[in-house]
C-alpha cells in the first residue's frame, strides 16, 4: 500500500459519503404518499412530486438500499429498501406476462409497458440483492422469473448474446432504443454489461446452475466480442450478426466493465479463465488510463466516430473509475493504478459533489461550466454508481 494514501481516511471519506448520498435520497426524494421515489427533481433542486417513475432509477434505488445494509447493517437503509421493494413489487411487475414494465406515473398506473433488457436486468440486480439481505424466497423467485424470461425470449440461441427489447407480450418491436441517444441496434454492449452485473449476484445468492452457465456465456462475450481488436476499447452497438454499427467509445463504460467483469471471474474456480479475465481487464483499465483521463484530473466521457473527445465530465463515469482504477491496481499492484483512483476521487469531490444542494451534480464542461439541463435525480439518474463507489470501495478497504 502506498505511504501516500491514508487508507483510513479514505475509508473515512467514503462512509461519509455514503451516509451524505443516503441521507439525501431518504429524506428528498421518498414518495410516502404513492410509494417508492420521486421521478424527478431537477439542477436547481426543484422537485417533480408528478413525474413518472421509470423502473431503471426505481429498481436502482432498490439495489442501493439493499447493498448498504448488507454492508453496513444500517436499519434506516433496511427501511428504505423495503419501500423501494414495495412500490417495485406491487407495481412494476408484469403479472400477465412476466418481466417488468418500463414507465408508470407517479402513482403506480401504467404508462409504458416495453421490457427493456437493460431494465430486466437492473430489477433483477436489485432483487438479488434485497434477496441477499432479507432472505425472503418470494423476492428470489421474482429475480428467477426474470432470468427465465431473458433467457427464453432474449437469449439468441444461434449466435449468442441478448436481443435488446420486447413488447409487453415479448414481441419483436422496431425501435430497441435504450434511449434517444443510442443506435437502434439489435445488442449493445450497455445492456450486455448490466445482464452480466445481474447474473453475478443472482449466481452469488441462487447458485442456480443454469444462472452460473449463462454468467459463463456472458464472460467469454465480452473477451470475444466486444473488444475492439484495433483500438482494445469496447465496441457499443452490433446488429444481429455481431457486425460492428458504431465506433464510439465510451470512457466510463470501458473502465466499468474492466472491474465488473472481475467480481463476475470471482464466482468460478477456475484459475486459467480466471488469469485471462485478469489480462483483459487490466488491457482495459491501461487504455482507458491512455486514452479518457484528461489534464484536468478527471474521465472525459466519450470519443466520437470521427475521433473528436467529447471532454464533458458526467458524474458516473469518475465513480466508476474510482473502482476501477483501484480493481487495476489490486490486480496488478501497479500503484499508479492507486494514485489514479486517489485523484478521480479528488476530482469528484472538489468538481462533482453538490456540497451546498446535496448529491451530485450530472457533470461539468472542461471550463468547469455546470451541465444545468441535467436532472439532480430522475429516470437515468440516482444514488447507484457514486453509492456504489463508496460500497466498493468500503468493501475493498476493509480487507486491506
Amino acid at each position: 500500500m502506498s505511504g501516500s494514501i491514508d487508507v483510513s481516511l479514505l475509508k473515512e471519506e467514503m462512509q461519509m459519503e455514503l451516509d451524505h448520498l443516503l441521507g439525501w435520497w431518504s429524506t428528498h426524494m421518498v414518495d410516502q404518499q404513492h410509494g417508492g421515489f420521486y421521478g424527478r427533481m431537477d439542477h436547481e433542486g426543484k422537485l417533480y412530486p408528478f413525474a413518472d417513475k421509470g423502473i431503471i432509477m426505481q429498481s436502482r434505488i432498490l439495489w442501493t438500499f439493499a447493498a448498504a445494509a448488507n454492508l453496513t447493517g444500517e436499519l434506516s437503509y433496511h427501511t428504505m429498501a423495503a419501500h423501494s421493494y414495495d412500490f417495485l413489487h406491487k407495481h412494476f411487475i408484469d403479472q400477465k406476462y412476466g418481466g417488468v414494465y418500463w414507465m408508470l406515473d407517479f402513482q403506480g398506473r401504467l404508462v409504458n409497458d416495453r421490457k427493456q433488457i437493460y431494465a430486466q436486468a437492473f430489477t433483477i440486480y436489485a432483487l438479488a440483492a434485497y434477496y441477499k439481505l432479507t432472505q425472503e424466497p418470494t423476492v428470489l423467485a421474482q429475480a428467477m422469473a426474470l432470468f427465465d424470461k431473458i433467457e427464453a425470449h432474449s437469449y439468441d440461441t444461434q449466435m449468442g448474446g441478448y436481443f435488446e427489447a420486447f413488447g409487453r407480450h415479448w414481441e419483436p418491436i422496431a425501435d430497441l432504443r435504450l434511449s434517444a441517444k443510442d443506435a437502434n441496434e439489435a445488442k449493445t454492449m450497455n445492456t450486455h454489461l448490466h445482464v452480466l452485473e445481474a447474473y453475478t449476484t443472482l449466481y452469488e445468492v441462487s447458485r442456480d446452475e443454469q444462472v452460473g452457465v449463462a454468467l459463463e456465456r456472458l464472460i467469454n462475450c465480452f473477451m470475444e466480442r466486444f473488444t475492439d481488436a484495433d483500438t482494445g476499447h469496447l465496441l457499443l452497438f452490433f446488429d444481429e450478426k455481431w457486425v460492428a454499427k458504431s465506433k464510439v467509445i465510451s470512457y466510463g463504460h470501458d473502465i466499468e466493465a474492466s472491474w465488473l467483469i472481475t467480481e463476475a471471474m470471482g464466482q468460478f474456480d477456475n484459475p486459467v479463465w480466471q488469469s485471462s479475465a485478469k489480462a483483459w481487464a487490466l488491457a482495459l483499465a491501461r487504455i482507458t488510463l491512455q486514452d479518457g483521463l484528461d489534464a484536468d484530473g478527471g474521465l472525459n466521457n466519450e470519443r466520437e466516430a470521427n475521433g473528436e473527445i467529447d471532454t464533458d465530465k458526467h458524474w458516473w463515469p469518475q465513480a466508476e473509475a474510482v473502482i476501477g482504477f483501484w480493481n487495476a491496481w489490486e490486480l496488478s499492484g501497479d500503484m499508479h493504478f492507486q494514485a489514479l483512483a486517489k485523484q478521480i476521487w479528488d476530482f469528484i469531490q472538489k468538481e462533482i459533489k453538490d456540497s451546498e444542494g446535496g448529491e451530485w451534480v450530472w457533470g461539468r464542461r472542461r471550463d468547469g461550466s455546470l451541465l444545468l439541463h441535467e436532472d439532480k435525480a430522475g429516470p437515468w439518474k440516482a444514488p447507484y454508481h457514486n453509492s456504489r463507489m463508496c460500497l466498493e470501495m468500503i468493501r475493498r478497504l476493509s480487507l486491506d
